[in-house]
């Protein structure tokens, strides 16, 4: 029998605005490796980013805290969810920027996937060797190596549409973590 594996890589973090003398939160969100960051790159036209450039033209940065984090993805849909529901978007009064309230529930229903003979033995041989090649990288910088840097040195590193989106590492370091092999610090 084949055992399930309940991933807790999820968070729920804060962006707050360094403005305001208690760090007033603005926007709450939930995710897996560097999304709490990456709204401080992405330029759009949602109210979030309208924000943050705001922030940006008198020279300030949101403050980025994570809340919560070693989530499931429902658990960090239930807490995104009663996070902004405690705090109000604008349109009900609040101080949140978020257009979405989540309803807590996870409506995408997952599908079976379609694989040939032998794919998962390849992918787990892979995965084995790269998680012993971020080991190595890691024990050889006993002063700390990141994520960008492992990706850079392992030859990993994203070219997503001109953006770094190293998330095979982030997920293989978060693997790690969960096994003991590398520490966070």
């Amino acid at each position: 029998m084949l055992q399930q594996v309940v991933m807790k890589n999820f968070f729920v973090y804060a962006l707050k605005d360094p403005r305001t003398a208690r760090n007033s939160i603005f926007y709450i969100g939930k995710g897996t490796g560097s999304r709490h960051i990456d709204h401080l790159v992405t330029k759009d036209s949602t109210r979030r980013s309208i924000f943050i450039q705001s922030l940006a033209k008198e020279g300030f940065d949101p403050i980025v805290t994570i809340l919560v984090d070693e989530l499931t993805e429902s658990e960090s849909i239930k807490i995104e969810a009663q996070l902004i529901s405690t705090f109000g978007t604008i349109e009900s009064g609040g101080s949140l920027v978020n257009t979405v309230v989540p309803t807590g529930v996870r409506i995408s229903k997952r599908r079976e996937i379609n694989h040939e003979t032998g794919s998962v033995d390849k992918a787990q041989i892979g995965l084995r060797l790269l998680k012993e090649a971020i080991v190595e990288v890691a024990r050889a910088n006993v002063e700390g190596v990141s994520n960008a840097e492992l990706a850079e040195t392992l030859g990993l590193r994203s070219s997503h549409e001109g953006k770094q989106k190293d998330y095979l590492t982030y997920s293989l370091i978060g693997l790690l973590l969960s096994d003991g092999a590398i520490e966070k610090y």
